[in-house]
């Protein structure tokens, strides 16, 4: 079989975001509310942005609102680079952006149960290592330590790390490490990213892809204890959400 082109993929992803937008304006009437304005955006991410179970979509839903902001901002100004992304809100004002943050982060919506992940116990082992505890060796911290204890976020932008897919996981940590994924200076996760080895990208991503979220899931209040890097992190106009 021949491969897909890259102009061919994009025009079937265009054509899959028309025909759910359209089901489900046939599906309902119309109303003009956030909920209706964002099938736009569930069309990929799931209902509710529940994520998609493709395991490229990530979720939205209950997602720190500034860390919501910040990434529509980032896929608009270059940032973040994926072209459906980038045109879809490319015409959108800062307002706009940060009351679809605000939407989808006031979400209390389930998550699915952790899908299984094909790994060594050696890789398992090293995954948690770096998420509990880091390795001081290579600079690396640890990821509980900017994420919070339970992995759930910190507010007001840093998000969750449970309920993500495997390959999300390893999308975003790759493209941080080439550069390919950016964030306000200094880039405390571009810097992270970078010390990891593929081995460490791998394993740290399935460790926490398998792992159960707690009862709590969302975003814990900030903590008294620095950050271990410093992190640039843009707020929306006029302060937090």
């Amino acid at each position: 079989m021949k491969p897909i082109s890259r102009s061919r993929s994009w025009r079937r992803l265009l054509v899959a975001v028309a025909c759910a937008l359209l089901q489900g304006a046939a599906a309902a009437p119309f109303e003009d509310t956030m909920a209706q304005r964002m099938l736009a955006c569930t069309a990929c991410h799931g209902p509710q942005g529940r994520a998609a179970a493709d395991g490229y979509y990530p979720r939205l839903a209950g997602k720190p609102a500034d860390y919501l902001y910040n990434q529509l901002l980032n896929f608009r100004d270059g940032r973040r680079t994926y072209r459906l992304m980038t045109g879809m809100v490319d015409p959108l004002s800062d307002a706009y952006l940060l009351e679809i943050a605000r939407h989808f982060a006031a979400l209390e919506v389930p998550y699915p149960a952790p899908a299984p992940a094909k790994a060594t116990v050696q890789e398992f082992q090293r995954g948690e290592q770096l998420a509990l505890r880091g390795d001081a060796s290579r600079g690396l911290p640890a990821c509980v330590a900017c994420h919070g204890s339970a992995l759930t976020g910190v507010l007001p932008a840093t998000p969750g790390l449970l309920g993500l897919p495997r390959d999300y996981l390893n999308a975003q940590l790759g493209a941080w490490r080439t550069g390919l994924r950016k964030a306000h200076t200094p880039d405390c996760m571009a810097d992270v990213a970078q010390r990891l080895a593929p081995a460490d990208i791998a394993a740290v991503s399935a460790w926490l892809s398998t792992r159960p979220l707690p009862a709590h899931t969302r975003a814990v209040a900030p903590g008294s204890v620095p950050l271990p890097l410093r992190c640039g992190t843009a707020l929306p106009p006029g302060g937090q959400p």
